[in-house]
């Protein structure tokens, strides 16, 4: 009988093509639909707080979200491990929906509490279904897990060009429904989440429902063991920064006069950063070991960041640095975290606490300093990363090297 959830896994994948991408379409496609939501609402989130009147709160709703996802995250995690990836995920999505449903409600009516308690819940969600990836990853052998990460990312984009496409129509409904472009994204955000939801009808995990006994550690003795902690900053570190920096300068660039359209497309090229390019990523990662994701990813965050208070073409620039330096420490971080169950959940909290306390402060920072010391001070926490691929050593192999 396995005793750990590593070897619950191999019994399971040893039955299973190492990349059934056909029997994880549902999933990928229901993470696409994710993204998509978050293009057009949490993301725009920024400018809709500037349009009720609360400029020096911009960071807020970005806050509120991250921190609700970071209270989330674990409690999602622990009903994953006992009730398995299907029902969490379902749970997560349908959250998703109320959240987006109150936001627009909440927003529409010019109501900041409101509008709040919508982020709030959306961010809870969050909190839930952005654990898909670790559902992905463990319904393939070890030495594949980067590859089914990448392959997740890549989807992924699927949503964002969607949304980018239909951003006439999103104005069109906008003046249908008696709201702006952004505002009306909320309600779009509803309809994918749902659609999201239902899709988790059609996918069977391959995970034994059985809960080995590596995932009832303590988080006190998950955390101990090597590699979750320097596992942890890498992935915190590359969230907190990709957040700030994606929820804080499409505000930027709306004061500088960019309309909706050319604010979507900066959004997308940044989403592009993150997603498209799993295809490679994942697979570089699976041969050349977490370590290379962590210090190529850390140098294209801090790239990004130097990079975000220039103007013109190096905006999306810096955009689609900040994605794919994101993109090579999540698959890199990820994938080594898929070892240790029991730590999954509250790494993803640390992450969320860090864009939380980022997108707040970031906030305030613009607000009284300008952009530029904010990026500047993104470039600085940058080099975390590097930190952690040190405490990785060496690549190794790719059985082990996770």
């Amino acid at each position: 009988m396995a005793t750990s959830a590593e070897s619950v896994t191999a019994a399971v994948t040893e039955r299973a093509a190492p990349l059934d991408v056909g029997r994880l379409l549902p999933l990928y496609l229901a993470q696409a639909l994710a993204t998509g939501s978050t293009n057009v609402s949490t993301v725009l989130a920024s400018v809709i707080m500037s349009g009720l009147g609360r400029e020096s709160l911009t960071g807020l709703p970005a806050t509120v979200i991250s921190l609700s996802a970071a209270l989330s995250a674990g409690l999602f995690g622990a009903l994953m491990l006992r009730r398995g990836r299907r029902l969490g995920l379902s749970a997560a999505f349908t959250l998703g929906v109320v959240g987006a449903v109150v936001g627009f409600l909440g927003a529409r009516a010019s109501s900041v509490p409101a509008f709040l308690l919508g982020a709030g819940l959306f961010g809870a969600a969050q909190g839930g279904y952005q654990q898909a990836r670790y559902a992905a990853a463990e319904t393939v052998p070890q030495d594949r897990r980067g590859a089914a990460l990448g392959v997740l990312m890549l989807m992924s984009v699927l949503g964002s060009v969607a949304m980018t496409a239909t951003s006439h129509q999103i104005e069109w409904l906008a003046g249908r429904v008696g709201a702006t472009p952004e505002v009306t994204g909320w309600l779009v955000a509803a309809t994918l989440m749902l659609t999201a939801a239902l899709l988790m009808r059609a996918w069977t995990p391959l995970r034994a429902p059985q809960v080995a006994a590596q995932d009832r550690l303590s988080l006190q003795a998950a955390f101990a063991m090597p590699g979750v902690r320097s596992t942890a900053l890498a992935m915190a570190t590359g969230q907190g920064l990709m957040v700030t920096l994606m929820s804080l300068t499409p505000l930027r660039a709306h004061h500088a006069g960019v309309d909706h359209s050319g604010v979507a497309a900066l959004i997308t090229v940044h989403v592009a950063g993150m997603f498209a390019f799993g295809w490679l990523t994942g697979p570089l990662i699976d041969r050349l070991g977490v370590r290379f994701g962590y210090v190529s990813g850390a140098l294209l965050l801090v790239a990004a960041a130097l990079t975000a208070p220039l103007s013109g073409s190096w905006l999306g620039f810096s955009m689609f640095l900040l994605g794919l330096g994101w993109n090579l420490v999540n698959i890199a971080g990820s994938r080594a975290m898929t070892r240790f169950p029991a730590a999954q959940g509250v790494t993803d909290a640390l992450g969320y606490a860090a864009s939380a306390f980022g997108t707040l402060a970031g906030g305030l920072t613009i607000a009284h300093a300008g952009f530029p010391t904010l990026a500047y001070a993104c470039a600085a926490l940058g080099f975390l990363p590097l930190f952690s691929a040190w405490r990785a050593g060496r690549p190794r192999p790719a059985a082990h090297s996770a």
